[in-house]
């Protein structure tokens, strides 16, 4: 039978008790007492998760309590490995477009413009790439930011039991994907971005719709901000929460939002333009302090800088209408020629036609292009562009061959993950779950 080494007494031996007790005497209590206020009894360490709360994919945390106050958090990842990087290594360049693009599935068409990008940059093609096909890309990845913060902010309310946030929340999203739908034929994870270009140009009519849209989008933004900026109790659960200095943020690589809430103006989209941002007229929304409201300012009023660059780059459209959407190279352009038919989108019957009918050269070039792709000269480059969530990166090397030799994204999720712990500890566990969501991580691209 064990026996305290705290305390001094006797053991009552009672032949008719199983269980025989133990009678504490002298001043060894006052000493435990002393260990316990140290120590607290309060002190626990629970697992939350592994769940899929406000991180849009299964994360866990180990959180160090004392009470109710978080003294550590530690991020636990991979519970969504895929292996995308990998199997790129083995697919032709065209077709890792596909599998990169389910990595932040809630903003897919940044993956898809970063790896392209950095593909051209290795073909030496970026200065060639049509000027229609630049403003298409631009319009994909800002009606994308508007997605993915309305995301974020919707499912962070939610978090908080504010449902009405997700809901609406959600209403904005439903309009942005029935945009992404008209264009690209798909909902998410779209393979529309290709390298030299985009598969194909707007639908007829795509404009006009896009421009009916537009001003529902701004509707819900709005009232998904008249519910929280000066709601109290929105408040009262992000104002000085999760508040981390700006200096700590850049020494643990965190960008986006939460490094532009803390008053940095740094934006890629201004400091090192891509895809022709810079001919369009727009802002850097900034915050005065680094806590979970200023967060959540910052992505409302990015919403709006988003659409204001989009009616910019509608009007572009308008007047470059019937201009290519593709690299004029036929080693490297997608010979798709994708119409609407009776059993759904395919290969238009011109196409079809030529191909297999009329010109056995056409025939042979589709099929050794579509099967076995082009080559890109060996080397490496490094392209980054501005994600909704940050600073993404892509690192390729090319051994010279039609497949990458390697593939590597560098993902804003992940990065700004490690500023977490800055930010939880200390506080509340309540504040812990605002703090994760206005981090706003997408699983996906984490665990990559």
């Amino acid at each position: 039978m064990a026996r305290t080494p705290h305390a001094t007494g006797a053991f009552i031996e009672d032949p008719n008790n199983p269980y025989p007790e133990f009678e504490a005497v002298g001043g060894d209590w006052d000493k435990l007492v002393k260990e316990a206020e140290e120590n607290s009894d309060e002190h626990v360490v629970i697992n939350l998760g592994p769940v899929h709360p406000a991180t849009h994919g299964v994360l866990r945390l180990q959180v160090d309590l004392d009470g109710e106050t978080v003294e550590e958090v530690r991020a636990a990842t991979g519970f969504l490995h895929t292996g995308i990087e990998k199997n790129m290594e083995y697919r032709t360049w065209t077709q890792g477009v596909a599998y990169c693009t389910r990595m932040d599935y809630v903003a897919p068409i940044f993956q898809e413009v970063a790896y392209c990008l950095a593909v051209e940059k290795l073909l030496g093609i970026t200065d060639k790439i049509p000027p229609r096909a630049n403003a298409i890309r631009v319009l994909l990845m800002e009606i994308g930011r508007i997605n993915s913060h309305v995301v974020a902010i919707g499912s962070g309310g939610n978090e908080l039991g504010a449902t009405t946030m997700l809901t609406l929340g959600f209403r904005a999203r439903e309009d942005c994907l029935r945009i992404y739908e008209d264009i690209t034929g798909l909902r998410m994870n779209h393979e529309f971005i290709r390298p030299g270009g985009v598969l194909e140009d707007l639908p007829a009519g795509g404009i006009g719709y896009i421009r009916e849209l537009l001003p529902k989008i701004r509707r819900t933004v709005s009232e998904m901000q008249d519910l929280t900026m000066q709601n109290p109790i929105f408040k009262l659960r992000h104002v000085n929460v999760a508040v981390s200095p700006l200096s700590s943020m850049m020494a643990l690589s965190m960008t986006g939002p939460s490094v532009r809430a803390a008053g940095l103006p740094w934006d890629l989209r201004k400091s090192r333009p891509y895809c022709g941002y810079e001919k369009y007229n727009f802002d850097i929304p900034v915050g005065d302090k680094a806590d979970a409201y200023n967060r959540v300012k910052v992505r409302f009023e990015e919403c709006y800088q988003s659409l204001r660059i989009i009616y910019q780059v509608l009007d572009e459209l308008e007047k470059t209408e019937g201009e290519p959407v593709m690299i004029d190279d036929r080693k490297i352009a997608w010979p798709a020629r994708l119409s609407i038919m009776g059993d759904g989108q395919g290969q238009s019957a011109e196409h079809v036609r030529e191909i297999m009918t009329e010109s056995m050269e056409s025939l042979i070039h589709h099929f050794k292009l579509v099967t076995e792709g082009f080559r890109v000269p060996a080397g490496q480059v490094y392209q980054m562009i501005e994600h909704p969530k940050g600073l993404m990166g892509v690192h390729l090397v090319s051994a010279g061959g039609t497949k990458p030799y390697r593939a590597h994204f560098r993902d804003a999720s992940y990065s700004n993950l490690q500023s977490l712990s800055v930010m939880a500890e200390g506080g509340m566990l309540a504040d812990l779950i605002v703090a994760l969501a206005m981090i706003d991580p997408v699983m996906g691209g984490v665990d990559r």
